[in-house]
C-alpha cells in the first residue's frame, strides 16, 4: 500500500499528512458541524486540513476540485474528502484525483465507482455516510406517533436531484400511515431556501383551505425556515395556530437541533452524527498504518425523543380543552 505513515516525505523533509473536506454549503447547521468536527479532529491526529464552502453549487465545486488536483504536487493535499453539493458524486473529478494520487472520500452520496477506483491505484478510496432511508424511516415513525389516525403534513425536503433526499422521502413513507397526505415542496438544505420555499406556498389561497397538522423537514435549519416563513407571513389567530404545529427536523446537531427540541421550537428531531470526524480518522488509519477501510460505511440515525414518547396530536387537543 502506497502512503502508510502518517508523514510523507520530500526531499527528506517530513511533512505531515494534509485533507481537503468541500462541503457543499456552510449555511447549514449540521454542515457547520461538520466543518467544525474535521478542525477539531485535525488537531486532535496533528493533520492539516482545508474546509471549503461551495455555497451549493455543484459547478463552482468540482472545478475547485479540479484546479487542486492540478496544482504543483508540493502542493496538492494527500486526500480530498467531498460532499458533492448536486446529485452526482463527481466521477471525472474523482478519477482525475485518483490519478494524481490522492486519496478520495465521498460524503452522503451514493458513488457507483468507488469499487472500480479501489482497484486502479493504491490510494484510499472509500465512502461514508448516514441511512438515509433509515433517516426517513425514523422520521414516518415520528409521524406515526403524531398521526396514528392520518393527516395532512407539510413536508420540506431537500432537492430534486439529491439521492439524499430522495432516500429519506423513501424511507417516510415506508413506515408512516397510508392515511396522512404529505404536502411536498423542495429546498435547498437551508433556512433561507426553506424560509422562501414556504413563503410562497403560505400566499397561494390552497394553503388556507389545506388543514395542516405537522410541518416535517428533512433537515433541521429548513423547519427552523418554515417557522420563520409562518412568522413573517401570517398574523393573528393563524399565526398562533400554525406555530402550535408539531415541527419535525433531521441532523439533530447538539448544539442547534437538539437544543431546538429542548427550547420547544421543534417536536422532534433524527440525530444523524457528522462525518468528517470519521472520515478523517479512518483516513488516517489506511495512511499511517494500511488500516484499509471498506468501500461505504454507513453511520446510524436515533430519534430524538424516541418516537414512542411522543403524544398523538388529537391527545394533546383534548388535554388542552
Amino acid at each position: 500500500m502506497a502512503r502508510l505513515s502518517l508523514t510523507r516525505r520530500t526531499n527528506h523533509v517530513m511533512e505531515k499528512l494534509s485533507f481537503v473536506v468541500s462541503l457543499p454549503t456552510l449555511e447549514n447547521d449540521y454542515q457547520q458541524q461538520q466543518a467544525k468536527e474535521a478542525e477539531l479532529v485535525a488537531s486532535h491526529l496533528d493533520v492539516d486540513v482545508r474546509v471549503i464552502d461551495s455555497k451549493n453549487d455543484s459547478i463552482t465545486q468540482s472545478l475547485e476540485l479540479l484546479r487542486i488536483i492540478q496544482s504543483k504536487p508540493e502542493t496538492r493535499p494527500d486526500a480530498i474528502i467531498v460532499e458533492p453539493a448536486g446529485g452526482t458524486a463527481f466521477p471525472q473529478v474523482a478519477r482525475a484525483a485518483i490519478s494524481a494520487g490522492l486519496g478520495w472520500v465521498v460524503l452522503n452520496r451514493d458513488a457507483d465507482y468507488i469499487a472500480e477506483l479501489r482497484e486502479a491505484k493504491p490510494v484510499p478510496v472509500f465512502g461514508l455516510g448516514p441511512d438515509h432511508e433509515e433517516i426517513g424511516r425514523i422520521q414516518g415513525r415520528q409521524l406515526a406517533a403524531l398521526l396514528p389516525d392520518g393527516g395532512s403534513v407539510l413536508y420540506i425536503e431537500g432537492p430534486a436531484t439529491s439521492s439524499s433526499a430522495k432516500k429519506r422521502r423513501a424511507g417516510t413513507l415506508e413506515t408512516m400511515p397510508a392515511s396522512i397526505q404529505l404536502f411536498r415542496m423542495s429546498a435547498h438544505w437551508t433556512n433561507e431556501s426553506s424560509r422562501i420555499a414556504v413563503s410562497r406556498w403560505l400566499k397561494l389561497s390552497t394553503s388556507r383551505e389545506t388543514r395542516i397538522q405537522v410541518i416535517a423537514a428533512q433537515d433541521d435549519s429548513m423547519a427552523m425556515g418554515a417557522r420563520k416563513a409562518i412568522e413573517n407571513e401570517l398574523s393573528g389567530a393563524d399565526r398562533e395556530r400554525w406555530l402550535k404545529l408539531p415541527f419535525l427536523g433531521c441532523d439533530g446537531v447538539p448544539e442547534t437541533g437538539q437544543v431546538w427540541v429542548r427550547n420547544g421550537l421543534l417536536t422532534a428531531t433524527v440525530i444523524s452524527p457528522a462525518n468528517t470526524k470519521l472520515g478523517i480518522e479512518m483516513l488516517v488509519g489506511w495512511l499511517r498504518g494500511g488500516s484499509v477501510q471498506p468501500p461505504y460505511s454507513l453511520t446510524k440515525p436515533v430519534s430524538y425523543p424516541p418516537a414512542e414518547t411522543l403524544i398523538p396530536i388529537s391527545r394533546v387537543k383534548a388535554h388542552a380543552r
